[in-house]
């Protein structure tokens, strides 16, 4: 156990450590740079240092590479001497390869436990973000949850929603009345979002077994943390889904968690790589939920790091947030570029050394400019700092041995298969179904209280009238009101039977209707 993790060796020579507090590491963080820069790397060595220290850790793993967590690394590898030499250069006097325990999860469930919430949890706002509703269509989306609530239709998964918006559309003009307009259009708009929502496999993330937040915050006997990679390379073929998933566990872990002030040690480390999907045309009202998650989720005992190519993909109301930073190479090829590294280097504490902007330019892989909060969680003066090399191994293990791990982990069995217990979509058929049968019911009872003649008559099985030729004017007059008589009668007998029944509660029910 140690008051910090290790991060790097910095100063003029590498040779002053520098560590991120841990009592400030809930303090969230970034890690910027660009492509090829090195903050995979930094992340895997991050997410080492939290697990010795005993704090779980939360990240997803976009391009496949942190799975090598779980393995140590080896000395057959080809840059072990390049590692051994960084780590005596920066005072890393201790560095020996090692594995760290790691759970996989995954939202399809093909490279890690399956990662289920149900449409409740979800909730309409994250929801409508995920589907990319208009405003009219997300009041359509509040107006199904308001009615689940007060109906007690549970919400579990996809189907349950398709099945309550097909009976908001049955009733639209009774619950227009109440909600405002309900329009056939904006409820065929969402149920196709969710088809293509589903085509892009969604589906599976909703249902139950739902995802226990204990079993993200684990620590072994060992006293190591225990890190939860989400298999995330497949994932992000849809990003909104990615994006909305990993708000929707920061959101939970905020609303369940109790408040803890500032503990010695984060309780959890979450890491939000590709944070820029998180805010890319999102609406105010999501960004503003962000912003308050990351403002108070810190006394939860939660520390969230945001990875981005550029500190500008991040709001600036939530980059104000983010206190301990490790910022790799920026490239400025245009003038938008060199604005934004400028607005960059303004944001750490100047060192006299050297030139902040400068040394953001010209940082080479591996190496990054830090910041990480001190005493009294004051901003530390920034350092060029030369990133320490993993212990565990650098690139992904094969596709056996995440299996042979998948098989003996304490999650396994546990959300592998789905549960489908009564909810919405079932209530609405039971409904459906036996209105339907007292509808028949009542059918047969009215047709059983019907003489036989009228029954014959109503089946049109009896015709007494008579064929009549053509005649003079008064003989046709004659003949007009004979067949009116005739046509009199018929209606009168028919008002008799089931058919004038109807017709009758039609008319009469048209009238009040009308009132």
């Amino acid at each position: 156990m140690t008051s910090g993790i290790f991060i790097g060796g910095g100063g003029p020579d590498y040779g002053t450590q520098q560590h991120l507090s841990l009592r400030y590491a809930n303090r969230h963080g970034l890690i910027a740079g660009a492509t090829g820069t090195g903050k995979t790397v930094t992340l895997q060595i991050m997410a080492e240092g939290f697990s010795k220290a005993g704090v779980p850790v939360f990240l997803s793993d976009v391009k496949g590479d942190l799975s090598g967590l779980a393995k140590p690394g080896s000395e057959a590898h080809k840059l072990h001497g390049p590692f051994t030499d960084r780590a005596q250069k920066i005072g890393f006097d201790d560095y020996v390869y090692e594995a760290f325990p790691v759970t996989f999860w995954d939202l399809f469930g093909d490279q890690g436990h399956p990662v289920r919430t149900t449409v409740s949890e979800m909730g309409p706002l994250l929801l409508a973000r995920l589907l990319e509703l208009t405003e009219a269509q997300e009041g359509i989306l509040n107006i199904a949850f308001r009615l689940a609530d007060e109906d007690g239709l549970p919400l579990l998964d996809l189907k349950d929603l398709q099945s309550l918006l097909v009976w908001i559309g049955e009733n639209a003009k009774e619950l227009s009345l109440r909600y405002g307009n309900v329009s056939a259009a904006s409820i065929g708009a969402i149920q196709r979002r969710l088809l293509v929502l589903e085509n892009q496999g969604g589906a599976g993330l909703f249902g139950e077994p739902a995802l226990a937040l204990s079993d993200l915050m684990r620590v072994g006997t060992d006293g190591k943390g225990q890190i939860n990679i989400l298999a995330a390379d497949k994932l992000m073929g849809a990003p909104g889904l990615y994006a909305t998933f990993l708000l929707w566990l920061l959101s939970e872990l905020f609303e369940e968690l109790p408040e803890v002030g500032d503990p010695e040690k984060p309780k959890l480390v979450f890491f939000f790589d590709e944070a820029h999907l998180l805010f890319d045309d999102a609406p105010k009202a999501l960004v503003d939920k962000v912003e308050q998650v990351a403002r108070l989720i810190r006394s939860k005992g939660v520390g969230v790091y945001f990875i981005t190519q550029n500190p500008a993909d991040v709001p600036e109301d939530i980059l104000g947030q983010l206190g301990n930073r490790i910022q790799h190479a920026l490239r400025a090829f245009t003038a938008k570029d060199r604005k934004e590294l400028r607005l960059a280097a303004e944001t750490y504490r100047e060192n006299p050394a050297f030139d902040t902007e400068e040394a953001i330019r010209e940082v080479g892989v591996g190496e990054a400019v830090t910041s990480m909060l001190q005493k009294k969680g004051v901003p530390g003066v920034v350092e060029r700092t030369l990133i320490r090399p993993p212990s565990s191994q650098l690139g992904p293990i094969t596709k056996a041995e995440r299996a042979a791990l998948m098989v003996a982990s304490d999650m396994a069995g546990k959300y592998d298969d789905p549960v489908d217990r009564k909810s919405a979509f079932e209530i609405l058929k039971s409904r459906a179904d036996q209105a339907a049968q007292e509808a028949a019911k009542a059918e047969e009872a009215a047709e059983e209280e019907e003489s036989p003649l009228a029954r014959e008559f109503s089946a049109a099985r009896r015709y007494t009238g008579t064929r009549v030729a053509r005649s003079t004017s008064r003989a046709s007059s004659r003949q007009s009101q004979s067949l009116g008589g005739a046509v009199a009668n018929a209606v009168i007998k028919e008002l008799s039977g089931t058919t004038g029944r109807r017709l009758v509660r039609g008319i009469l029910g048209g009238l009040f209707k009308g009132r």
